[in-house]
């Protein structure tokens, strides 16, 4: 008997439909998907190529890049010019705005192409990570960069284990596996589970010295009530908050032994990693703030390189760090 699966396109349409929207978005998560399922590809032959090596520059942020940075950033943008609908992307391999289509485009994109990048030589999760805005079609827009508050979607490709998430505003969160035809099937609703048997810690513990004294405080008291996993890769650990529950971390960096390696505003990015996590922990029951306890989603970017703190998950959790960190 066969057996036939939804596919997330098939998903995707019928949600559109549902709510009586145009099919502009599905053309432009079509060639997410696309650039998605092309790093997939790239990414589980890369060790044949010798594509997972250094490409021998450093890139914005001042990390050297590696060739499957390049690869999937050039991926990304390629599919999203191609759309059609993208005005300008925000990428963590570019110092600029990739302008694309100012004038008949109808969304924002950011994103980072390759999560995790010091997993690649190894073969490890690595993730592709974005959030979608939409522009002021009723007035004049400014092109001003957006809150995660004003995201209409987010997701993360976890690679190359095969699956898909992503968050619909005020439609829930979703996962997808691939399948033996390279498309992602099989729409399942995330929720962030409130069983504490299941809830995981998950940071960086070589840094756990750096981090400010609250914090270390707060980690020494709770971190034997949870099981500790931690991949290296936002987007693989925050997969794993997604189905376990916890708290993943990445807090500022204050007391670090070389001082220039200090991160007072924290490491990660604001627009394409915090902000997108964040967005898809909120429309699965969970929440996620900063190291002043300040909502992710609040936080208006001056700069499209913006470094932010990370503390996201369980929402008991998250409200409970953020006595301290607001104390």
């Amino acid at each position: 008997m066969l057996q036939f699966e939804k596919t997330f396109i098939d998903f995707l349409l019928e949600h559109q439909e549902r709510h009586k929207r145009s099919y502009n978005f599905i053309i432009l998560m079509n060639s997410i998907m696309n650039a998605g399922k092309r790093i997939q590809y790239y990414y589980s032959t890369g060790a044949l190529r010798g594509d997972l090596g250094l490409e021998g520059s450093v890139n914005i942020q001042g990390e050297e890049v590696l060739h499957m940075d390049l690869i999937a950033n050039e991926l990304v943008k390629h599919n999203l010019a191609r759309s059609g609908r993208v005005i300008y992307a925000v990428g963590e391999e570019e110092e600029d705005l990739i302008r694309m289509n100012e004038e008949g485009g109808r969304y924002f994109v950011y994103y980072d192409p390759m999560d995790g990048s010091s997993n690649v030589p190894h073969n490890l999760p690595i993730g592709f990570l974005f959030g979608i805005a939409k522009r002021d079609l009723g007035g004049a827009e400014d092109m001003h960069l957006r809150a995660g508050r004003e995201f209409i979607a987010a997701g993360m490709f976890v690679i190359p284990t095969g699956t898909f998430t992503i968050a619909l505003h005020e439609a829930g969160c979703w996962r997808f596996h691939i399948d033996e035809t390279f498309n992602y099937v099989k729409p399942t609703q995330i929720f962030i589970p409130e069983n504490r048997k299941t809830w995981e810690l998950s940071f960086n513990s070589a840094n756990r010295r750096t981090f400010a004294e609250p914090v270390r405080k707060w980690i020494k008291d709770n971190e034997g009530q949870f099981a500790f996993r931690y991949m290296g890769s936002l987007a693989g650990d925050f997969h794993r908050i997604l189905g376990n529950g916890g708290l993943f971390l990445y807090p500022a960096i204050i007391n670090h032994p070389d001082p220039k390696k200090n991160r007072p505003q924290g490491k990660l990015r604001l627009m394409y990693e915090a902000a997108v996590v964040a967005f898809m922990a909120h429309e699965a029951g969970g929440a996620a703030i900063d190291e002043r306890g300040t909502p992710i989603l609040d936080i208006v970017p001056e700069q499209p390189h913006q470094r932010s703190s990370l503390y996201i998950g369980s929402k008991p959790l998250i409200e409970d760090i953020a006595k301290v960190l607001k104390g």
